[in-house]
C-alpha cells in the first residue's frame, strides 16, 4: 500500500500591532493557529522598539494581552519626540523604522525560510513596506512568496511615501483582511492598499480591530494558501 506523504507546512513569519509582542500576538491568533494547524506553522518576532508606558493609550492600539513579561513594542513612531504613535498622524519623518526593517532581516536569517509574512495593523502597514523592498531588490534576504495584511493601512509620514510610489503594482500574492467596524484602522484606510498589489484578494468581517478566524473565514484563507503549498 502506498503511503501518503503529507507536504511540509507553510512557514509565515508574523508581525504584530502597535503595542503587543511576539507572545501577546501569538496567543491573540490562537484561533487562526488552530484553524490553519495542519498545514502552517506561525513564527513571531518581536519589534525591536520599547513603547514608552503612559497614562494614555498612545497609538490606540493598547492591546497587550498577557505575553510573558516582555513589554509593548513598536515597529516605527511618528511622533519623535513623544515616542508615539497613531496611524493617522501626519509627519514628515518617523523614528525606528530602519532598525525594524534590520530586525526582520534578522529574524528571516536566523528562524528562516519563510514562504509568507502576515502583519497585523501597524505591522499589516510594516509588511507592505517590506513587500516594496522586496520587489525593488533592495533586501535579497527577503524572498516571501505571498503575505497577508490583516487591518493594514499607507503610513501617512511623508519619508515613508517611497514605498507607494512604484511605477507598477506590486506582484507579490496577497490577501487584505479588514473588519467593517473596526475602530483603529477603518475599512477605508485598509482598502487604500489594494491598488499598490496586483491582484490583490480581499477578506472583509463584520467585526472590529483583531486576526479573523471563525469556521466562516477558513475556506478564504485555504484558498489563498493552497496556491503555495
Amino acid at each position: 500500500m502506498a503511503t501518503v506523504t503529507r507536504a511540509a507546512p507553510l512557514r509565515i513569519l508574523c508581525i504584530h500591532g502597535y503595542r503587543q509582542n511576539s507572545g501577546s500576538f501569538r496567543e491573540k491568533t490562537g484561533a487562526l493557529r488552530k484553524l490553519l494547524k495542519k498545514y502552517v506553522e506561525l513564527v513571531y518576532m518581536s519589534a525591536p522598539h520599547r513603547v514608552p508606558q503612559t497614562g494614555d493609550a498612545q497609538g490606540k492600539e493598547n492591546e497587550v494581552g498577557p505575553g510573558g513579561d516582555e513589554a509593548p513594542r513598536g515597529w516605527w513612531f511618528s511622533d519623535i519626540q513623544a515616542r508615539s504613535f497613531d496611524a493617522g498622524q501626519q509627519c514628515q519623518a518617523s523614528l525606528g523604522l530602519e532598525e525594524s526593517v534590520e530586525a526582520v532581516r534578522t529574524a528571516v536569517k536566523d528562524l528562516g525560510p519563510f514562504d509568507g509574512v502576515l502583519g497585523f495593523s501597524q505591522g499589516a502597514a510594516l509588511v507592505a513596506m517590506l513587500c516594496s523592498i522586496q520587489e525593488q531588490n533592495l533586501e535579497p534576504q527577503f524572498q516571501f512568496r505571498f503575505a497577508i495584511l490583516v487591518a493594514g493601512f499607507r503610513s501617512a509620514c511623508s519619508e515613508h511615501q517611497r514605498f507607494y510610489g512604484g511605477p507598477a503594482p506590486l506582484v507579490i500574492p496577497s490577501l487584505h483582511v479588514f473588519g467593517q467596524e473596526d475602530q483603529v484602522i477603518s475599512d477605508r484606510m485598509s482598502r487604500e492598499l489594494l491598488p499598490l498589489f496586483q491582484e490583490p484578494q480581499v477578506l472583509t468581517h463584520p467585526g472590529g480591530h483583531f486576526v479573523p478566524a471563525a469556521s466562516a473565514h477558513r475556506q478564504t484563507y485555504q484558498e489563498f494558501l493552497k496556491r503555495f503549498q
